[in-house]
This record gives structure tokens, sequence and C-alpha cells, in this order.
């Protein structure tokens, strides 16, 4: 049994989930099925990251605290989690005791390595509104390509990383005033301490192709002291034994992963902690992440855990971002959907089984075209995969009293379905889920076609095939359980229900080719329903009056 910890990024606590969350946190969860259906031990932590400007900001402007906007935050984002059947083992909090315990250790253990300076810097101050700026709150022209609208740590044109007082022609986002430069004392991490471990940590194992390519870049271009300090005001931990300097949300939001994962062992007595994060952890680590927080997650992140002697990942899986109907998701063009719009109108597994279909282990964006998307859901997961189950049920329990045959007609079928086990689940553990939805499509079709030949509901009216029709109908539901098994990491309520109408035990890998026979089913009820055109045109509507009401 593989021992297995698996993070997806922390949701930032400032705002509701949205479509293009979900790629990763459901990429993520049915990667995590997946093993439970192996029988690893398998356990999958989060947490909302609370700590910011932003979300100080925010609460400033609701007229309520920091901390009572990322309560509102938390239970919102689990609640959006859990109706798309996201099932993590520990859902958490960065704002914790835990977090800023480790956090402190982390911070200690690098300066006590001589890896933490100080430096007086110049930086950005907005003297309307009396702070500091950070990176996110300075827009302007990027000091490498000149693209306008920048923001004042990165540039989304060129790809170009910069000290926020490099930009040109910078504007406060706060007041939408040119902010003044001030001289303040920071803490540094000296990254480049860690430069000759990052270069052999960084392979194709741990991290794609092209992520590892970028990453090569940074480091041929020498890599500089990464700024880990905000001034008052702001939300978060001090750093120790200063007054007035807290920890850079981006120090202490990847330590809520060995965080969350702490407070988890407290009620977990036979997990211990040191069996998953020490340095010589025989145990996996991966992290889920869009591509945009590669630089964190594949610089900063290891070369802390190496400095505070925690274990490394073994690999970080990094997805692309999704786009709606072929265009940016944005409020204004109407293409910004948060998860709980489209919960009111949709099936959260539509969007499952949609997902599932596009995802590869390529860092690729993926499109949601809402025609694509009701199309394979009406006829690929319900026209040809549920409608075996709905087709074959009907005789069972119409005329054979709910009870399968104790033998079955096609096992040459059955055997050709179950044959593509071991590549089904090497496809889940490498991410090549589209893959897998297209091998399930080629069976059912197979499936379809065998029971389109056979034309059970003919034979059932002469007496003599009544007993060929029993068995063939007795082959379409273990066919049927089959597909559902295979797809029981990316559906898994409809899994549920269709083990209920089955009467049989929980599906896994392990018990998937035992087959039914002699043996009683329930009555089959609707699984679920075809997508209707207003579904989505009153989604869209809906939508379209929240971003108005923004």
């Amino acid at each position: 049994m593989r021992k297995i910890l698996v993070t997806s990024a922390l949701p930032y606590a400032n705002g509701s989930i949205h479509l293009g969350h979900l790629v990763e946190y459901l990429q993520t969860d049915i990667w995590v099925r997946n093993h439970k259906m192996l029988g690893n031990q398998c356990i999958y932590i989060c947490a909302d990251d609370a700590h910011g400007t932003p979300i100080m900001l925010k609460a400033q402007e609701q007229g309520i605290e920091p901390e009572e906007l990322i309560k509102n935050s938390f239970i919102e984002h689990k609640k959006d989690f859990a109706d798309f059947y996201i099932e993590f083992d520990n859902y958490y909090t960065t704002h914790s005791d835990e977090n800023r315990e480790y956090s402190a250790f982390i911070y200690n253990q690098l300066k006590n390595k001589g890896d933490i300076i100080s430096k007086k810097i110049e930086q950005f101050y907005d003297d309307e509104a009396k702070m500091f700026l950070p990176d996110r709150y300075i827009k302007g022209e990027c000091p490498k390509c000149g693209a306008k609208d920048q923001y004042g740590d990165s540039c989304e044109e060129c790809g170009a990383t910069y000290s926020s007082t490099e930009i040109v022609n910078p504007i406060s986002v706060i007041s939408n005033s040119p902010p003044v430069t001030k001289q303040t004392e920071h803490f540094f991490f000296k990254l480049n301490n860690y430069e000759n471990f990052l270069k052999n940590w960084i392979s194709d194992e741990t991290i794609q192709v092209e992520i590892k390519n970028k990453l090569s870049e940074w480091l041929s271009e020498g890599l500089v002291d990464w700024d880990i300090t905000r001034d008052k005001p702001y939300f978060g931990f001090n750093i120790p034994d200063t007054v007035d300097k807290y920890f850079y949300v981006w120090l202490d939001a990847p330590v809520g992963y060995i965080a969350s994962f702490k407070n988890y062992c407290a009620e977990q007595k036979n997990i211990k902690f040191d069996d998953f994060w020490n340095k010589d952890s025989k145990t996996e680590l991966y992290h889920f992440i869009g591509k945009d927080i590669a630089y964190f997650h594949a610089l900063f992140w290891p070369a802390m855990l190496e400095g505070a002697e925690f274990r490394k990942p073994n690999a970080i899986y990094c997805h692309g971002f999704l786009t709606i109907d072929g265009e940016k998701m944005s409020k204004s063009r109407g293409t910004f959907f948060n998860a709980r719009t489209y919960l009111e109108f949709l099936e959260p597994e539509f969007l499952r089984y949609y997902f599932a279909s596009r995802l590869t282990s390529k860092i690729e964006d993926i499109d949601l075209n809402f025609n694509d998307f009701q199309s394979r859901v009406n006829s690929d997961l319900i026209g040809k995969i549920i409608n075996i189950g709905s087709r074959c049920a009907k005789f069972i329990n119409k005329d054979f009293d709910n009870q399968l045959s104790a033998s079955v007609n096609n096992d040459i079928l059955i055997n050709e379905c179950l044959s593509v086990k071991d590549e089904i689940i090497e496809n889940f553990e490498n991410r090549n889920y589209s893959t897998n939805i297209r091998i399930i499509s080629s069976l059912s079709d197979k499936i379809n076609k065998y029971l389109d030949t056979e034309k059970p509901w003919v034979k059932i009216k002469e007496d003599d095939q009544k007993k060929i029709v029993h068995q063939i109908c007795t082959d379409g539901l273990n066919l049927f359980r089959i597909l559902i098994g295979y797809l029981k990491p990316v559906l898994p309520n409809i899994s549920k229900k269709v083990e209920d109408i089955l009467l049989c035990e929980s599906i896994t890998w392990k018990n998937l080719d035992q087959l039914l026979l002699d043996s009683e089913i329930d009555k089959f009820t609707s699984i679920i329903t075809r997508i209707k055109d207003e579904d989505i045109e009153s989604m869209k509507i809906s939508n379209r009056g929240e971003n108005n009401d923004k």
C-alpha cells in the first residue's frame, strides 16, 4: 500500500470559488479517488489562503474584521467544494495556530543558517491610503516589453518578473494616484544559497518539461533574494521578534499544507506527522497547482523545505487555465461563472465528466464550450453509457423478478472491457483523463452495438428466447457496472446510485472483475437527466445579472 499526501493550491479567502478554480480541484479529486479505489492510503488536504492586503482591504470595505471575512469565505468554499463532490480529508485555514507555529519555525531555521538577511529598501507608498503597496496593488508599464496595465511584480504579456520599483509610470490601485517611494527595512530569503540544490531537484520526474525549461531559464539568470516582509497595516502573522513586520502571504501560504496536515493528524491516531514530513520520509507528496504559481512552488517552496529540513515534494503537477466558449474568463464579457451559479442550474457531475474529457498531463488551457459540453453529457454520458443500464434493467425488473441470470451470454465482450482496466488505472495515475473518457466511450459503443444486434426487446416476446434475453440483459448490467467502475473517480455520486440499484458492494479496482450473477437488483430509477437548452441559457442570464450587480 502506497502512502500518499496530496494537496491542491489554497484558494484565496476574499472571493468565491469559480469554474476556473474547479479545473484544479476536480483534477486532484479524480487522482485521489483513483488511489483510494486501489486501496492506497491517499490523504487529500487543502486550506483557505487567509492572509494579505486584499483581505484586509475587503474587510474594511465591508465594515467587518478580517477574521469574520475569512470565516464567511471558509464556510462558502467548503460548501461549494462539497457540492461538487470534492472530498478533502482535511480542509483548514492558513490563519491558524499550526500555521503560525510552522511559519515561525521555518523562518527561524532559515535565519539560524544565515539564509535570512535584512536590507533597507525603497518601496512604493500610497500617501493617500497611508500604506506601503504590495506588488499587486501597483500597475504600470512592463520595464522589459513596455506592455501597459501590468502588475508590479510580473508581466502577463512577456512573462518577465521584476521589482515593483522597476515598473514604468506606476499607479496605486487603491487610490489611483502615483505612489511615492519610502525607505523601509525588509527581510529577505537568500534563495541563491539553494541554487545547486534546486538545479539537482528540478527534473522530469518532479515537474513537467514546460515548467522545467522555464525554471532553468530563471536559474541560468541567477536567483535573487526573495523579499518575505510586508509592513503594517497588514493582515497576517508577525515576523518573530518584530512588531510591525509581517510575513509575506506567499511565505505562510504553502506552509499551510504542513499546518493542515498537522491539524488532520490531531484527529487521526494512526497517522504520524513525521512519517509524511520529516526529511527522510518514505511516503509520497504531490502538489497540484496552476501554471501561474509554479515559480513559488518549484523555487521558493522546495528551497524553504530544504533549509528547514523537511521533505520535498515527489512531484508538482501544473495545469493550464480555463476559457469559456473560447474566451478568457471575464465578468465584463459574461464568461466568468462562480461555482454556485453553475450549481443552481446544472448537475455537478456534468462538469466533472466534461473536465475529465478535456484534461491531460500537459499544461494546456482547456475550453468549456457549452455546446460541446451539452453534447458530450447528453449524447455520450447519458445517451450511450447511462442508457445501457436503463435499457437492460427494465427487462430484469419487469420480466425476471429483479433477478440476474446465473450465467452470461457474451463473456468475450465482458473480458474485452475488463482487459483495459490496468490501462485505465495508469491513465488516471498519469492524469491522462481524456484518454480514459475516449476508451470508455468506445467501449460503450461496442456494448450498445451488442444490445442492438441481439434485440432483447424483440426476443422477449418469444417464450423460447427468454433465457437468452435474461443472459443478454445480465451481460448488459455487468458491462454497465464495469463502465461505471471506470468512471467512479470522475462520477462518485452516479457510481453510488448505480451500486445501490445493482445492490452490489462499493466498486474498487480489486473487485471490478467480479461479475454479478444470480443476484437481485433494485428497481432502476432515473440516475440523471439530460441538459436542456434552457438550463444553460438560464445560467448565463443569471450570471449576467450577478456580474452587472458587481
